[in-house]
């Protein structure tokens, strides 16, 4: 391990002791001995019971021939398994025990989930088990799938920004584009075999790499004997997923390649401008995620410079900087409609604005100290709905870790404005970037835009 893994593995050290006293106190975490982490949150308010589980699965381990299948591997979920023999009655099931589900797909995690009455909550772990451990994968059921995932891919693609946002993945993420692409090719979902979903299940779907989630009116003790009974027998694989099938580190951008296109679409109505960074990741610069929200909080609202500078003066019609954590590279992500009546001017104003980011009076004091009151009482908010903040707790367990999340707050108010001037220096102000814009055929034609640099000279 180099010094530089060592501070930062010390720092998560840190953050994981200092997180224990501020881990909310009807929140329990327990592992069992075959590595299912079991998180049990206690919520009376309802006579209801969530149950999750989270998978470290997605587009992060997919490789140009499996990419999507994480995603159709989900649709696959809720098919027939050894205990129920078919989707429709799966379907029966689903009605007896009055479940809703439904599961998601990201880049760093894939979960499943369902709410049902907390009386029934041993028959929804039972239902659960057969679906994680048991599937079948029928090939007549993964036929009626396929293109109903497909379908999914084609409502993005009817998105007059789907241009834009397809070349420029590409272009962020270069020959590892497949890693970052959650919606995944036509053809490898189209042609997908029930051999391929079993890789991927062979691959991933263990115990020790799984955080099961039940939430609502039930007690710790009751649902870890409850879990212990059904679950504890599933083996664990004798290895790490992630270590034994390594996620390939992703290139910097390298100036030297041509970052910066122009895309038209028939589409397209606006022009639209997207700029985005390689930014920190909570393997190697854990502070830095941090500062990302922060700086990105604060320049999200009206009253900063950034906005007034762009959008009330009429050179932006629509602006936003985002930064999304990850565990593999976290894009920063800044976008623009333009104001097609004052088009060249918003560029140069744009370049104006990026190069003060770090300049002393850029925010206040005050929109710095309310972006972290804002930030803090955004996660409170989050946690009042038990059956949604589950979702928030699984993806920062898989792409951070759950002590991050319980100290999250603590460390943002630690958070300096040297800090977020050393984090626009590190990652944004003079940093090789991709720079994408929209047009359409007549836009082009009249603009007559072919480098997008240019614009910002």
């Amino acid at each position: 391990m180099n010094k530089f893994s060592l501070i930062c593995f010390a720092l998560l050290t840190a953050l994981s002791a200092g997180a224990q006293d501020r881990q909310p106190s009807n929140i329990h975490l327990t592992k069992l001995p075959n590595g299912l982490e079991v998180l049990v949150l206690e919520d009376n308010s309802v006579p209801l019971v969530t149950v999750e589980i989270a998978v470290k699965n997605g587009s992060f381990t997919e490789s140009p021939e499996y990419n999507g299948l994480s995603h159709l591997y989900e649709h696959m979920f809720f098919k027939a398994n050894k205990d129920i023999p078919s989707q429709e009655k799966y379907l029966e099931r689903v009605q007896e025990l009055g479940i809703s589900f439904n599961g998601t797909t990201g880049t760093e995690r894939v979960n499943y989930f369902f709410t049902l009455g907390s009386d029934e909550v041993t028959e929804g772990l039972q239902f659960l088990n057969s679906a994680i451990r048991y599937p079948l994968f029928l090939e007549k059921e993964m036929k009626n799938e396929n293109p109903v995932v497909d379908g999914e891919f084609q409502r993005a693609e009817s998105s007059p920004f789907f241009p834009l946002f397809n070349k420029f993945d590409h272009k962020m993420w270069g020959d590892l584009y497949s890693r970052k692409n959650v919606i995944g090719d036509h053809n490898i979902i189209l042609t997908c075999t029930p051999e391929k979903m079993n890789v991927i299940k062979d691959k991933y779907y263990y115990p020790n790499n799984s955080i099961l989630v039940v939430a609502g009116n039930v007690k710790n003790d009751d649902i870890l004997k409850k879990v212990t009974a059904i679950f504890g027998d599933w083996k664990a694989a004798d290895f790490d997923p992630i270590q034994k099938w390594p996620i390939p580190e992703i290139k910097p951008l390298n100036p030297a390649d041509s970052l910066s296109f122009v895309v038209t679409s028939p589409n397209a109505r606006v022009p639209a401008l997207e700029i985005a960074w390689h930014g920190p990741d909570t393997r190697n610069d854990i502070k830095n995620t941090l500062v990302a929200d922060v700086f990105s909080f604060i320049l999200s609202q009206k009253n900063s410079k950034f906005q007034k500078s762009l959008v009330d003066q009429g050179y932006a019609l629509n602006l936003s900087i985002n930064y999304l954590t990850q565990k593999y590279v976290g894009p920063i992500q800044l976008f623009m409609i333009p104001n097609p009546a004052k088009f060249e001017e918003s560029f140069k104003v744009l370049k104006q604005q990026i190069d003060q980011f770090d300049a002393p009076d850029y925010y206040t004091d005050e929109q710095i100290e309310t972006a972290k009151i804002k930030l803090a009482n955004g996660e409170k908010y989050s946690s009042e709905v038990t059956s949604e903040y589950i979702h928030t707790l699984t993806f920062w367990w898989a792409s951070a870790s759950l002590p991050y999340y319980f100290n999250y707050v603590n460390e943002i108010n630690k958070i300096t404005r040297a800090d977020l001037n050393a984090y626009v220096q590190k990652y944004i102000k003079g940093k090789p970037c991709v720079k994408g814009l929209l047009l359409n055929a007549e836009q082009q034609k009249t603009l007559n835009v072919k480098n997008v640099d240019a614009l910002f000279n």
